[in-house]
């Protein structure tokens, strides 16, 4: 990660926040993609699409070898989700419940 002085980390913090905020104006999936195909490379959003794809596959129960023949993600990379999905901030957990409600 980049290095950032106090005042960048400060703006770095609101620049967040803000891009949180527009996450939340977009009203459907068509909204969101097209958001995401502005803000991200197609190799950014190649590897947020794979993590999603892990997550999912984890939660079937599914090994990681399965899923690494599956989908191409490494292992390391499906080890580096699993990790985040029990230690990490909660996100996969809320956004994986969430979606089996719809």
């Amino acid at each position: 990660m980049k290095q950032h002085s106090e005042s960048q980390l400060k703006e770095l913090k609101s620049a967040a926040q803000s891009l949180y905020r527009a996450i939340l104006t977009m009203e459907t999936p068509a909204e969101i993609r097209q958001f995401l195909l502005d803000l991200c490379t197609p190799a950014e959003l190649e590897a947020l699409v794979d993590r999603w794809w892990v997550a999912n596959l984890l939660t079937e129960g599914r090994s990681y070898r399965d899923i690494s023949e599956l989908t191409g993600v490494s292992v390391t990379t499906i080890g580096r989700v699993a990790r985040f999905m029990d230690l990490g901030e909660g996100g996969y957990r809320i956004a994986l419940q969430r979606q089996d409600k719809d």
